[in-house]
């Protein structure tokens, strides 16, 4: 496998790609302010402007149906495309894109029809929202395919998948991203630009999470093919759903971009919670009654970076609480967490109350940091996203960023490195977790170009530009 990278890597050297980094056109060789970077030539990767983003949506669930809505109604972005395997949900995508007066997409349906719109000349992006075992094939054909490719979470969920993934965007030259929406929720953006803005001090631990009550995954609801989630669940200890709570702190805290993490240890608790619900809380006919599942009830995890700071990444779905991703952030002058939001801070002048931070600021106080340093993107097209709605507004914003910066020839907020150093937690923690917690190295995906990476900037959109 290592020389399969080797070689993989030398030929990337050997062709002249480019990139963007900081809005400076730059050799992918060079693409770290100027420094070596051949360990990730798609670092800064930014393709041509796109004046029409043609779109193909495989995958017409919950989500790709919200999403099919949502996208038509973005400037300069066409749903070109359609893919699954009922009727019905085809039927629903071509009456919504009606409703908008949007054309008739091309339809593509069946098990493996995706394959057929990957290689297509009908689309420059492949919206992925199948389930998560079909993330890795259909993300790796729509690349081969010769297609940017958005791809939901959990993107890619073994170490061997994660690296599939980072090879062949490397080989293809076309952007890799994770859609994940919570980088762009309010209050995770609000501490992005705090710690940014110096008021949080230096940063040394958070803490994330994806807590939320799903046991209603194992009710007998749905066909039996959309119980994907639950089979893993049955299947799988550890985490294998790590990035809405961890995405976000990874770019506040730099993971990638200066540093990286270099081991995790995992724990995961007893399985009582679910275990009652199965046998309680089930039909008496319910195929799924009487069996038992290998996901623990509450897993813990904790991440060393290089540099020396922490993370403790947690996941449930199997208890009764309300959903919280917890997201905290502490650091030397403050601390600042959301479910609810809190903050308390130290420092000079305005924000200054003599003892340190030994108690929540007032909501008062706390709304005042709130409202003066909303990030900037929230500033622009919060309220519109609030209307477009979507998790209150963090889809469509997601879905503006990404589009906006196809449609400017721009690098993406996120890249397939950042997709496989979270995805392939989910592999990691099950094995610590099965071993007495045993710190499992997280492989560096970039190979050493994490060292001189650009720092992610305060993003936004040119309102001229994205016309709305």
């Amino acid at each position: 496998m290592n020389s399969r990278r080797d070689f993989l890597k030398a030929g990337l050297i050997a062709g002249a790609t480019y990139s963007v980094v900081n809005g400076l056109k730059v050799n992918a060789q060079d693409a770290s302010a100027g420094k070596t970077a051949t360990g990730a030539p798609m670092l800064g990767f930014a393709c041509q402007p796109l004046e029409t983003v043609r779109v193909g949506v495989v995958g017409i669930g919950s989500r790709g149906g919200a999403m099919i809505s949502r996208v038509s109604k973005l400037p300069g972005v066409k749903v070109t495309a359609i893919c699954d395997i009922e009727d019905a949900k085809i039927a629903n995508a071509k009456a919504s894109l009606a409703r908008q007066q949007q054309p008739e997409p091309k339809v593509y349906k069946g098990p493996e029809a995706y394959k057929a719109l990957c290689d297509s000349g009908d689309v420059d992006v492949v919206y992925n929202t199948t389930p998560w075992h079909l993330h890795v094939p259909v993300a790796l054909a729509a690349m081969n395919g010769g297609k940017h490719v958005l791809t939901e979470v959990t993107s890619a969920m073994t170490v061997e998948d994660c690296w599939k993934m980072v090879e062949t965007c490397e080989k293809r030259k076309v952007h890799c991203m994770q859609l994940e929406n919570c980088i762009y929720g309010e209050i995770e953006m609000l501490t992005f630009n705090l710690v940014r803005k110096g008021l949080l001090g230096e940063v040394m631990h958070a803490e994330g999470a994806y807590n939320h009550d799903g046991r209603h995954m194992a009710n007998d609801l749905f066909p039996a093919y959309q119980y994907w989630r639950y089979d893993w669940y049955r299947d799988h200890a550890g985490n294998p759903y790590p990035t809405h709570g961890l995405v976000p702190l990874c770019l506040t805290m730099d993971i990638n971009r200066g540093d990286r993490m270099d081991y995790i240890v995992s724990i995961d608790s007893k399985n009582v919670a679910f275990a009652d619900f199965m046998e309680h809380g089930l039909n008496p006919n319910n195929p799924r009654k009487g069996q038992t599942l290998k996901v623990g009830d509450v897993n813990t995890s904790l991440i060393k970076t290089v540099s020396g700071k922490t993370i403790m990444l947690q996941h449930t779905v199997s208890t009764p609480r309300p959903y919280s991703r917890i997201q905290t952030v502490q650091g030397t002058r403050g601390i600042i967490c959301d479910y609810p939001y809190r903050i308390a801070l130290e420092g000079e002048g305005k924000y200054y109350y003599g003892s340190g931070a030994h108690d929540w600021w007032d909501e008062k106080r706390a709304n005042e940091i709130r409202e003066t340093y909303k990030h900037p993107l929230w500033k622009t097209i919060g309220a519109l996203a609030a209307k477009m709605g979507g998790h209150g507004g963090m889809d469509y914003i997601q879905d503006a960023r990404w589009s906006y910066c196809l449609r400017m020839g721009l690098p993406l907020d996120t890249s397939v490195y950042d997709l496989a150093t979270t995805g392939c937690l989910c592999e990691l923690t099950e094995k610590s977790a099965g071993n007495r917690s045993q710190a499992m190295d997280v492989p560096d995906f970039m190979r050493g170009a994490w060292k001189t990476a650009p720092k992610m900037d305060v993003i936004d959109i040119d309102l001229v530009n994205f016309e709305v």
